[in-house]
């Protein structure tokens, strides 16, 4: 029987003090801090080739256009989320206003202007996980309760990427800054010169590429598989499948909760750092097994997440 409500907890999110017991027992941990100096470069190339093939894919029949929107475009606009994800955590440059220009930049694919917020959102996840007012990767209850069984769970999936995205407006808004306004107007006139340069066409395709990245995608299996429950007494759980070289190593992610100043690219040598730590945890062994199990089976849904209001 699907769980009815929410998971409880009245301790403090699981990676402040494992982190602090991983530093404890393995110091030498410290030297994989720093940025990914190849970062700026695949986040770049990611929008060049995104935007470049958008507009000659348009034109190609739906017989083909759907399935290379789905294997090819819907791919790399994830690919794009998760290294707007990376530069949320400032690990491309030193200086934080490069991280941001870089992810301004690198959010012109996605078409809505997002980066600065998702930034401010996802730093809240981190140090407030689980927090029902402040984390707001957290479904609401009327979204759980809803969307409970498993053809509402198939319709939740489905369009997973529109509640991600709508969510956080509802749930806790934030103050716009600066930087906010900055992402916003960038993206307002970058997009509008491209479509006026290229057509809608390629346009339309973006927004398809997207909606897809966020709906029945194998990636996508990463956004319920690093905290929804599937094992008792765990709160986030890894994946260490082929599919993190497309992610970013985004599958590490109990690895990169404990030290989101690690890339993604040195979260492998993390774990082999310190397997004590990491090799007894429960572990998803594909994302697409876990989309599959999270429709079907009935003790599986929206309720299984840990909330703390502390």
């Amino acid at each position: 029987m699907e769980k009815k409500g929410f998971y409880w907890s009245e301790e403090r999110e699981p990676h402040f003090d494992r982190r602090k017991e991983i530093l404890e027992k393995h110091p030498e941990v410290r030297e994989l801090y720093g940025i990914d100096k190849g970062l700026k470069y695949k986040s770049l190339g990611l929008v060049i080739f995104q935007l470049a093939s958008a507009p000659f894919i348009a034109e190609l029949a739906w017989y083909w256009y759907l399935p290379i929107a789905y294997v090819i475009g819907a791919s790399v606009s994830h690919t794009i989320f998760l290294a707007v994800h990376e530069l949320s955590h400032d690990l491309a440059f030193k200086k934080k206003s490069y991280n941001n220009w870089l992810a301004i930049i690198t959010n012109i694919p996605i078409v809505a202007p997002y980066a600065i917020s998702f930034k401010t959102y996802h730093l809240k996840h981190h140090w407030e996980q689980g927090d029902e007012k402040n984390d707001t990767d957290l479904p609401t209850e009327g979204e759980a309760k809803t969307f409970s069984g498993s053809i509402m769970k198939l319709l939740w999936a489905t369009n997973q990427i529109l509640f991600y995205a709508f969510r956080p407006m509802f749930v806790h808004k934030i103050k716009l800054e600066k930087w906010h306004y900055i992402n916003i107007v960038f993206q307002l006139v970058a997009i509008s010169a491209y479509t006026y340069f290229v057509g809608v066409g390629a346009l339309i395709y973006l927004l398809v590429s997207i909606f897809m990245a966020g709906s029945l995608h194998p990636l996508a299996g990463h956004f319920i598989s690093e905290h929804y429950v599937f094992k008792e007494d765990q709160e986030t759980y890894s994946y260490y499948g082929p599919l993190n070289k497309f992610a970013l190593n985004v599958g590490y992610h109990n690895e990169h909760h404990d030290f989101p100043t690690i890339p993604g690219t040195r979260l492998p040598k993390l774990k082999k750092m310190a397997p004590d730590f990491y090799d007894h945890l429960f572990a998803h062994k594909s994302w697409t097994n876990v989309i599959y199990q999270f429709i079907t089976n009935p003790n599986i849904g929206l309720h299984s997440r840990v909330k703390r209001n502390r």
